[in-house]
């Protein structure tokens, strides 16, 4: 992979061969049941922002459009495609049907974050749980010791250890379930961790107590410690914990669900006898001719056979202005139709469609990047293994040396000690300072994981537009170079353009509606074929040109803005009467003022900023050329951003995705961390581990800077929450009993008392600059 900037020959080069698919292939083309991976249409992404000639759309740009369009590019084996894990077609599916596909990634792609939380939140509320197990726990912590200890608040009357077995077994089942689940499904898949250490802990306090409740009452032994102190308060911090943790993160939203959500329910289709008839998406096949109207979405893949119009594809591709279309342009489902009506025959349904395959590239990246363990989650699997190993050997060492009520109550006290209530609020505790300081930063968490993973980076990649953009195709400047004021001159552009049918005119007419500028009356305009439009306005003749239309009238004009607005990578148009440029208009995709200096200090802060984007070569150049990016890919597909992202991932590198659009998607759930602009699509932010309300790229500099503070607070908390069990384990197995120094259970208990409290306040400190709190 290249990752520095290249000639523009040579990226020319390199995207026409992501662009572009061998005729001879897509002729042979299958209509039903696709297999081949080579075979596969799919729409053109990119096409010719900055560079378009003016009249929008030449007989240059129609070959451009029937056959650049034409891919072959989405190889499944690239991309790693399963079709089998599609249970539905996409595109005759009832958007009900995705909750079957959800519901299998549920169980079979649980993520290990949050602090392993991940295995339960579909087993249960937490905060039901927590509140009804608070309730149980309340008379178990008032009626039975502390580890041996009676506290001043307790007391016992006839029959309380009765209701305290009560009570217990029914918190044991009932708060202890989603751990117990949990649990089990951690050591399913080889791999105990929080989960599986918290059901240690309540496991051997329960059963252990039921057996002191039976040797205490009916069998003739001395009087056996019990642990259903604890059990309670074990499991009702574990429950708070969790459900601090969920109340903090966004949950994840259902990113598959909405690219679904993108289709109409229903189609027109044309019959061969030529009426019209409604009908359901999901009886939509391959050469199927349907209507769209203007403004109506695209419902499936295809070529136009019939009417001229300008679609909306910047969701799907990121491509930053309207797409002129006309007979023999291939178009994308889910896209936006612009004011013409058109007649389309499908060429791509179910799996084979462009929205489906970005659907599978998202699924597969989210199951493979779920299989990242929390810090959290790494802790409490050695801790799981240690404890394991220590209590077994404490337990043989003591029914050696002593008898077997000794070394059961050596093992059971190391089983229980090495689950200290502190662990499950160490980590909360952090996340819910974090996001609350997030959230008065433009920063909203979905996935802890960003914060923990975020105190490295190699690589921020970066979507151009609606990133580093504005994200939108408008007039980014106007001036007046003779007689006329900007004003007049916007005036004169607006009435030449008025009846013109393309980007250009589009962002003109916008820029004098949102200015309150009255069109001049424009007569007998026509189009000048590569160079732009002329037409009559009070009895003289007007133009508007490209550049090359200035050369073909032999004008000369150097503006002294003219370089500003070509470095951004801007379509340049001039006003031309009686041999003269009266004005010239620029229109662009603008960069955002603010994109110059975030990439330098991301450049100070010794990470690679990488631009890749749908957009075209040049376009992307200048952007690239203008905020002094070396590293850039132009003509990017989805499954060519999410490969660039996994190649990195792949050599070990941290990588920062940033991006708005549905072409984004893949890229953003493969990432190490995806960041989703908030005036982005819903499916991009769905994708993504962190999103900027604020559209600010400048936020990321704060999330950056937030999450170096908040991993050290959590490496902190963890060892005021664990680590004293470096201690505790040894001294409660009898290590130093041959010296007459046994852990005593209250002391043990005491010392976890006291590193909650630290793990508390310690969180409470974690603090950024900006945040103003």
């Amino acid at each position: 992979m290249n990752q520095k900037k290249t000639s523009s020959a040579e990226n020319r080069q390199t995207s026409s061969h992501h662009r572009h698919a061998p005729r001879n292939e897509q002729d042979n083309k299958g209509q039903e049941g696709l297999t081949h991976p080579q075979a596969e249409e799919v729409p053109e992404p990119s096409h010719e922002m900055n560079g378009v000639d003016h009249q929008g759309v030449t007989s240059k740009q129609q070959e451009h459009e029937s056959a650049d369009s034409n891919h072959a590019h989405m190889d499944h084996k690239d991309s790693s495609m399963n079709h089998s894990h599609m249970d539905h077609e996409m595109f005759g599916m009832d958007h009900s049907h995705m909750d079957h596909e959800m519901s299998g990634m549920e169980h079979s792609h649980m993520d290990h974050e949050m602090s392993g939380m991940d295995h339960s939140m579909h087993m249960g509320n937490f905060k039901q749980k927590f509140c009804l197990s608070l309730v149980l726990a309340i008379p178990i912590v008032i009626l039975s010791p502390m580890m041996g200890i009676e506290l001043p608040f307790q007391f016992t009357f006839p029959g309380s250890d009765w209701v305290v077995l009560l009570l217990a077994t029914i918190l044991f089942f009932y708060g202890g379930q989603p751990f117990l689940s949990g649990a089990k499904m951690e050591l399913k898949q080889k791999s105990p961790a929080m989960m599986t250490l918290i059901a240690m802990g309540i496991t051997v306090s329960y059963f252990y107590s039921l057996y002191a409740f039976i040797a205490n009452h009916f069998l003739a032994v001395p009087h056996v410690m019990d642990f259903f102190w604890e059990l309670a308060t074990l499991i009702v911090i574990m429950l708070l914990g969790h459900w601090i943790e969920m109340n903090a993160v966004s949950n994840a939203g259902n990113a598959l669900q909405k690219l679904a959500e993108l289709l109409p329910k229903e189609v027109i289709r044309k019959n061969a006898d030529g009426s019209e008839e409604q009908i359901p998406l999901e009886e939509v096949t391959n050469k199927t001719q349907l209507i769209v109207r203007s403004g109506d979405k695209i419902p499936t893949d295809g070529t136009i056979l019939e009417g001229e119009t300008t679609i909306d594809e910047s969701a799907v591709t990121g491509e930053s202005r309207r797409v002129p279309k006309t007979i023999g342009s291939t178009v994308i489902g889910g896209s936006v139709n612009g004011n013409g009506t058109i007649t389309m025959e499908v060429t791509g349904t179910g799996e084979d469609s462009y929205l489906a395959k970005v659907m599978e590239m998202v699924r597969k990246a989210q199951a493979d990047k779920s299989r990242l363990e929390a810090l959290s989650d790494k802790v409490a699997k050695w801790l799981f293994y240690i404890a394991l190993v220590a209590g077994v050997l404490a337990f043989a060492v003591w029914l050696f040396v002593a008898d077997l009520p000794t070394a059961l109550d050596r093992m059971v006290t190391v089983f229980v000690i090495a689950c200290p209530h502190a662990l499950g609020l160490a980590i909360p505790l952090v996340v819910a300072r974090s996001t609350s300081i997030a959230a008065k930063n433009g920063l909203l968490l979905k996935n802890r994981n960003a914060l923990e993973n975020a105190h490295h980076v190699d690589y921020l990649i970066l979507d151009k537009t609606g990133t580093l953009t504005e994200g939108t195709f408008t007039v980014t400047g106007i001036e007046a170079t003779g007689s006329l004021s900007a004003s007049e001159v916007l005036a004169y552009l607006a009435g030449l353009e008025k009846t013109a049918n393309h980007p250009i005119a589009e962002g003109i007419l916008a820029q004098a509606e949102k200015e309150n500028i009255i069109a001049k009356k424009a007569t007998d305009v026509q189009t000048r074929t590569g160079i732009g439009l002329e037409g009559v306005i009070d009895g003289q003749k007007w133009l508007i040109v490209n550049q090359k239309g200035l050369e073909q009238l032999t004008i000369q004009y150097q503006g002294n803005s003219l370089k500003n607005y070509q470095e951004q990578g801007n379509t340049i148009s001039y006003l031309v009467h009686d041999g003269k440029v009266e004005g010239i208009v620029a229109l662009g995709d603008k960069v955002k003022p603010e994109a110059s200096q975030f990439v330098q200090k991301v450049k100070d802060l010794g990470i690679t900023p990488v631009m890749a984007t749908g957009d075209n070569q040049e376009a992307a150049q200048a952007v690239a050329d203008y905020l002094g990016i070396e590293a850039f890919h132009a003509a990017m597909l989805p499954d060519d951003k999410e490969r660039l992202v996994s190649d990195y991932v792949k050599e070990g590198k941290r990588v920062v995705m940033v991006g708005d659009g549905i072409n984004d998607a893949p890229s953003l759930a493969r990432a190490t961390i995806g960041i989703a602009i908030g005036a982005g699509t819903d499916v991009a932010i769905d994708s993504a581990d962190v999103v900027l309300t604020n559209s600010e790229p400048q936020d990321i500099l704060h999330f950056l800077t937030l999450a170096k503070k908040t991993r050290r607070k959590m490496i902190q908390n963890l060892w005021w929450g664990a680590g004293y069990n470096i201690f505790a384990i040894p001294l409660a197995a009898g290590v130093l009993a041959p010296i007459g120094i046994i852990l005593n259970p209250a002391v043990g208990a005491v010392l976890m008392s006291m590193s909650t409290i630290i793990v508390a306040i310690n969180a409470m400190t974690l603090s950024i600059e900006k945040s103003g709190d």
